[in-house]
Order: structure tokens, then C-alpha cells, then sequence
């Protein structure tokens, strides 16, 4: 049972309400060329950072439970440590563990999947994004996989590549298939076969997430499991041939099969195992339903193989997705919302589709649903299907439009949004579309300003981690790198820190306005509690203010 907070003594609860705010993929970039943050005209950001308390938090590696501090932040363990307040384990961590100590492998899932393909003498699928970006999955984890199936006595597995070039380089796939396959040939022989089966560009196929676009689960579900597509006979001559044609960056390519003779080589069929094996939930759930769900609306399947289906993890603690995972996920408690709701706070979650989860579910500590119907109100804003670069404002003026209007209201004494557009944006690796961007949530931010000042109340600015303050590769002198008289665009992550701004119009004394550095991200969780008048729980991490 959670418990009620505690009132804060000697600070006074604002008239209006606090507006947690989080500019998703904006951070503080460490080189001049390539940030679009800093090279974006954003006279409201500027004004805040020149006039209202503000610091600098972690929000990659260690300070996010990932495995080492080279480890880029993502939006969704970011989510976790702004919504809990502490610093949890993570995916990638909790795999690697799993692996090195060889729980996984001891483990009944995994048991039950090589048993299910030896007693048939059938096939073992592994479907998931093809890389070391470490934000949805890592290739080790595949390779280790691999070995042990072969180990295991599994005769015949078939790998279906989801090209990521998002979380690595946006041309990278080569880099990653090329050492595969000839990782693949020296374990096969002895009566082991193992091949790439078929793939495709991550944001064109598979990788979709809260219902935004079921049409790449379908072409996904096509081209993994029926084998319907164009063929080639390697994966790298579908890459080079695609790439030639297209000129699109590896996480638009569109999908390909491998073929024998005009036979794909790896259909899934009755009898096999399928893991999926991204262990970040978010772009998982979509195809573990259309493996797990005996009705789907949202496509044809035309078949619906009789599988063991399995994850890496279990992607929604809530509805139990999938019914079978290889490692346990972080068990996270004791939430924001969930004290919160206790103490009888008012609260508003908001943003469009592509970050909704991240501001309810992820912010949840991985938990579906309201926690309470009373307190609670979740917004989603339906976001734009195309190439977020041709629309680079998103859905800010209207994720905008309807916090100004519950700012109003009276209604909630905690408001929370996400602009998903330095991320999403970002990712797409087109400059001028990032600045603009970045532009269009200042703007925002200022209509945001004028509103809280109206009403009394609070906004906190930060984000989740960086991504459109490094939008170029650069070499270890900090130069740019070029290539063939172009400079390398960078897709992924940043591992630089990202902005904490107290903006507190009625300010009245009660904490110092030196905000406190070094800290990470999870420590706006004790923050906001401050603000909104309560003791923060004593095993959070601490608040950026300093109570006088």
C-alpha cells in the first residue's frame, strides 16, 4: 500500500498548477557543428536559461541504469527514472547479466523453445534490430544465442534483420551484416544451418509502436513469416540494391527475403519457435500480438503458424506480453503517480501518439492502465503518419493547445507533456528539420510561460536524454567527419546531458535558486514532489532544489 506524502514544511503550494515539461532529444552539445539545439532560434529557452534556475543532469549510461556510461540514454529508461524517482537496471543490463551468469539459458523459456524445434526437428527464428545501439537490443546477445541453439543440437535457424541505422550509423547495416554472415559460416556445417532469412529497414517494417501504423507490422508479418517479398540471394546485395536505388538511410529500407531457387529460405511454419529478442518494449508489442492473438483486427495474417513464441523480456507487465520471456524485467514500484494518487493530487498526462507511452506507461514504471480513474486524465494526440522530417513541428501547437486549456480549467495540480520532436525529428538525420523542431517547441514553450505566470504556477523544463544536439559524426579531434565531400549524419542518441529549468514566477524564497549539478534525470521525480508542496520518499534520489 502506498503511502500519503508528506506536507513540505515552509513551502507554500503554488496557486497553479506545476508543468512538468519534457522537450524529448534535447540536450546540451559538446561541439558547436551539428547542434541543432544550439544553432535553433529559441528566444523563450534562451530567456529561461539567462533568468530562471537551472542545471545540467545525466541522461545516458549508469545515471539511467544501462551498463556502462557509454550506453546512449533512451526515452523509455528515461521515462522509468523521471516517473520513479530511482535508478533501476535496465534492459541491456539485465540481459547481460542473464547471459553471463547463463541464467538465461537455464531458464524454462529457453528450454522450452529448443525443445520445441528439436522434438520436430524444426526451425528457430530470431526476429529483432540488427545492431550494437544497445536502446532495443544488442547483436552479442543474438550471436550468443546462436552458439548455444547449436550447442543445443538445433539443426536449422533462420535470423530476420531489422536494419536499425537510428541507434548507429544511418548507413551502417553492412557493418553489422558483413562479420555476421561470416560469423555464420564458421558454425554452420554438422548438421547446422544457419541463415539470414529476411529483413527490412526498421521504420518501414515490424518495429512499429502504440498503434501508430500498423500497415509496417503487416508488411513485417509478410515478409518474416510468409516470405512474400522481393528476393535476393544475400542480404547484402538487398542492402546494396536497395540502397542504389532508393538513396533512403538503413531504417527506411524497404523489406527483403532471402531466396534459393525462388524459395525463401526461411518461412516461419507450424512447429517452430520465434524469439523476438529486442528487449525494449515498446516496438515489441505490435508483432507479439500478431503472433499471440487468436483474433486481429488491425491486418489479414492470412496464416497464423502454431509457434513458440517468445521474447527477450516481458514488454508489459500489465497484459502480460508476451506469455513467455527469456530475462525478468525490473520490477519498479513505488512511482511518482503512485504517491501521487495517494495524497490526492490531480494529474494530466499528455503528448501524441509517439511518446504517449512514454508519459503514461513508461512514466508508470512499465504499467498500463490509470492508476486512478478519479485522479487521472491521459491525453493522446494522434501524430501525423509520414516521415517526421516533412513535418518537423509535429504535434507541438496541439499538445500545446490542450495543456494551455487545462492550465485554465483549474483542474490538475500536475500536468506532464512530452514534445517527442527533437527525438523523432532528430532521427531522421535532416538538419534544417531538427532546427526546426527545436523551434517550434520554443515557441511553445513560450505560449506554455505566459500561461503558468496567468495561473500561478510552476514549470519545470528538462528531457529525457540528447539527440538533435549532435546531429554529425565527429572524429576524436571533434572535427566533422566527412565522407565523399558530405558530413556524416548521426541518427542516434547523444550522450550529452540535458537542461533542468525551474521557471517559478511567484517564487517566494523557499529554496535556493543555485540549482544542485551532478545529478541525473531520476532526480526530477523528488523534484516535482517538492514542488507540489510534499516530502519526497527518503529513498529517492534527491531533488535538484535545496530547501532553505
Amino acid at each position: 500500500m502506498i503511502e500519503k506524502l508528506k506536507k513540505l514544511s515552509g513551502f507554500n503550494k503554488r496557486r497553479g498548477p506545476l508543468v512538468l515539461v519534457i522537450m524529448d532529444g534535447v540536450g546540451y552539445g559538446k561541439l558547436p557543428e551539428g547542434d541543432a539545439v544550439r544553432t535553433a532560434l529559441k528566444p523563450t529557452l534562451d530567456w529561461m536559461h539567462e533568468n530562471c534556475p537551472n542545471t545540467r543532469l545525466k541522461a545516458h549510461g549508469t545515471a539511467v541504469g544501462l551498463p556502462s556510461d557509454a550506453d546512449m540514454g533512451n526515452s523509455e529508461v528515461g521515462h522509468n527514472a523521471i516517473g520513479c524517482g530511482r535508478v533501476f537496471a535496465q534492459g541491456a543490463m539485465l540481459v547481460g547479466k542473464a547471459l553471463a551468469s547463463g541464467a538465461m539459458f537455464a531458464g524454462e523459456t529457453w528450454n522450452a523453445a529448443v525443445k520445441n524445434v528439436t522434438d520436430n526437428n524444426s526451425t528457430l527464428h530470431f526476429i529483432g534490430l540488427f545492431s550494437d545501439g544497445n536502446v532495443h537490443s544488442h547483436i552479442d546477445h543474438l550471436k550468443a544465442m546462436i552458439i548455444e541453439a547449436k550447442n543445443r543440437k538445433v539443426k536449422h535457424v533462420r535470423i530476420h534483420i531489422l536494419l536499425d541505422g537510428r541507434d548507429v550509423g544511418e548507413t551502417s547495416a553492412l557493418e553489422y551484416v558483413n562479420p555476421f554472415e561470416e560469423f555464420l559460416a564458421k558454425l554452420n556445417g554438422d548438421g547446422f544451418d544457419a541463415q539470414i532469412a529476411s529483413g527490412g529497414g526498421r521504420m518501414y517494417i515490424t518495429m512499429d509502436r502504440y498503434n501508430a501504423d500498423w500497415t509496417m507490422v503487416e508488411r513485417g508479418w509478410k515478409t518474416h513469416v510468409l516470405g512474400e517479398g522481393r528476393q535476393f540471394p544475400s542480404a547484402r546485395e538487398a542492402i546494396e540494391t536497395l540502397r542504389r536505388e532508393t538513396k533512403a538511410i538503413d531504417q527506411d529500407l524497404h523489406s527483403f527475403v532471402i531466396a534459393r531457387d525462388g524459395k525463401p529460405v526461411g518461412t516461419v511454419n507450424d512447429g517452430d519457435s520465434v524469439i523476438y529478442f529486442n528487449f525494449r518494449g515498446d516496438r515489441s508489442i505490435e508483432m507479439t500480438m500478431a503472433f499471440e492473438q487468436d483474433t486481429l483486427p488491425q491486418f489479414d495474417r492470412v496464416r497464423r503458424p502454431k509457434v513458440y513464441y517468445a521474447g527477450m523480456m516481458e514488454y508489459d507487465g500489465d497484459l502480460h506480453v508476451p506469455k513467455h520471456y527469456l530475462v525478468s524485467p525490473p520490477t519498479i514500484d513505488r512511482t511518482v503517480g503512485e504517491f501521487l494518487c495517494a495524497s490526492g493530487v490531480r494529474s494530466l498526462a499528455i503528448s501524441e501518439t509517439q511518446k504517449y507511452g512514454h508519459v503514461t506507461y513508461f512514466y508508470n514504471g512499465n504499467k498500463s492502465g490509470k492508476i486512478n480513474e478519479k485522479l487521472e486524465t491521459y491525453i493522446e494526440i494522434p501524430s501525423d503518419v509520414l516521415p517526421f522530417e516533412q513535418r518537423p513541428w509535429m504535434k507541438c501547437a496541439e499538445i500545446t493547445d490542450a495543456v494551455l486549456e487545462a492550465i485554465a480549467s483549474g483542474k490538475y495540480d500536475f500536468i506532464r507533456l512530452n514534445y517527442p520532436n527533437g527525438d523523432m525529428v532528430g532521427h531522421t538525420g535532416v538538419y534544417q528539420a531538427v532546427q526546426i523542431s527545436v523551434e517550434g517547441v520554443d515557441l511553445c514553450l513560450g505560449r506554455l510561460k505566459a500561461a503558468v505566470e496567468k495561473a500561478g504556477g510552476v514549470m519545470l523544463v528538462s528531457a529525457d536524454h540528447g539527440n538533435a544536439d549532435d546531429m554529425f559524426e565527429h572524429k576524436k579531434d571533434g572535427s566533422v567527419l566527412v565522407e565523399n565531400g558530405t558530413k556524416k549524419v548521426k541518427t542516434a542518441h547523444s550522450l550529452n546531458p540535458v537542461p533542468c529549468i525551474v521557471y517559478d514566477p511567484e517564487y517566494q524564497g523557499e529554496y535556493e535558486r543555485e540549482l544542485r549539478g551532478g545529478l541525473g534525470i531520476s532526480s526530477l521525480a523528488a523534484t516535482c514532489i517538492n514542488l507540489l508542496g510534499f516530502e519526497a520518499p527518503a529513498d529517492y534520489d534527491p531533488a535538484v532544489i535545496t530547501l532553505k
